[in-house]
């Protein structure tokens, strides 16, 4: 089983990459996935969300408030890190399971889609690590566009990430993806042709 890490900065179009990969035969482990599961109504996350912040992080229907919480965790670094210590065990754990699960099955490939993968030091779980990469502009405007947010709040969201060049100069394999979607495809489909023909 070979595990291709992706990461990558936010809005640089790392489900892009995930989705043609997906059509090529991978296995795919998203963490944004499993942390949206684990932070389901009653789940592990969800309890600890709401036994530290108390209801008023939660909407009508019980669910956890994202938007309240991502103004939290982007505006306060002491509750940044109590989410990250808390958070990221859970979420790792998941991981390693559905890992096994998938070497169990004999996946020839599998993508570990996690977007802070060099921030949680998770990098040694994957074989080669793949960074998507947009400029900072193409990044600002897709983020702006995607979550309907002003630019200061976005540009603070992009400034509380690992800087992309830094992902970038640690990255095994870079993907592009300032150009046109078939851009990012032929990348992919070159990259994947190596790593079939590897053995």
């Amino acid at each position: 089983m070979y595990v291709i890490g992706l990461t990558g900065g936010i809005a640089s179009g790392k489900s892009t990459v995930s989705r043609i990969l997906k059509q090529l035969g991978a296995a795919v482990i998203d963490a944004d996935e499993i942390a949206r599961e684990l932070a389901a109504p009653q789940g592990p996350l969800w309890d600890a969300f709401v036994k530290h912040f108390g209801k008023s992080v939660l909407q009508a229907d019980d669910s956890l408030d994202r938007r309240k919480i991502g103004e939290i965790v982007f505006s306060d670094r002491r509750e940044k890190k109590w989410i990250d210590e808390v958070s990221h065990p859970i979420i790792k754990a998941c991981v390693e399971k559905e890992l096994a699960n998938c070497r169990h099955k004999a996946m020839p490939f599998v993508v570990l889609d996690v977007p802070l993968l060099y921030e949680v030091n998770w990098e040694s779980m994957a074989d080669e690590v793949w960074v998507i990469y947009a400029d900072e502009a193409t990044q600002l405007q897709r983020l702006m566009s995607r979550d309907s947010l002003n630019k200061e709040v976005a540009c603070a969201r992009i400034a509380a990430q690992m800087p992309l060049a830094k992902k970038v100069a640690m990255a095994d394999f870079v993907i592009d993806n300032n150009g046109m979607p078939l851009a990012v495809e032929k990348q992919v489909l070159k990259r994947w042709a190596l790593l079939e023909g590897r053995g």
